[in-house]
């Protein structure tokens, strides 16, 4: 599976995991694995498949242990993200932008084998993908201050 893919299924159980108590998201990750494939009509009419999770045990359990090390840092990468974000704290800040700021800064500070600028486009194709119109640039300014900032 590609890097991509696992962002966005990281992303996807990251952004559920908002809608649980804390020790329910274990519960809700290992639910995440059993969800039905999802499809939709784009535009153009054509049917794509907008949600299909196929994984092996592998990177199940890096989904899973990558979900818990970005939630149980929660406070901390907020903490990071009110001190560049004027006027959205992250408290105003819409869930999806907010899930994406918070995987893409986990990845700044703790993954080593991503470099900020990959970090930083994924989450802004993130954005493209599941945000609003003003999305990509929210989070690309955002994350933009954040490298600029250490």
């Amino acid at each position: 599976m590609t890097r991509s893919k696992m962002r966005e299924h990281c992303f996807k159980m990251l952004f559920g995991a908002e809608f649980y108590l804390p020790e329910e998201t274990e519960g809700q990750a290992e639910q995440y694995f059993n969800s039905p494939e999802e499809d939709d009509t784009a535009e153009n009419g054509a049917v794509e498949v907008v949600h299909q999770v196929d994984v092996g045990e592998t990177d199940r359990r890096f989904l899973i242990d990558r979900v818990g090390k970005i939630g149980g840092r929660i406070p901390e990468l907020d903490e990071k993200l009110n001190q560049v974000a004027q006027g959205w704290k992250t408290g105003r800040m819409g869930k999806v932008e907010l899930t994406i700021l918070r995987q893409a800064l986990y990845e700044m500070m703790y993954d080593d084998e991503v470099p900020e600028k990959v970090a930083i486009n994924e989450a802004v194709e993130l954005a493209k993908r599941f945000g609003g119109k003003e999305s990509p640039a929210f989070i690309n300014g955002i994350l933009a201050k954040l490298v600029t900032a250490e």
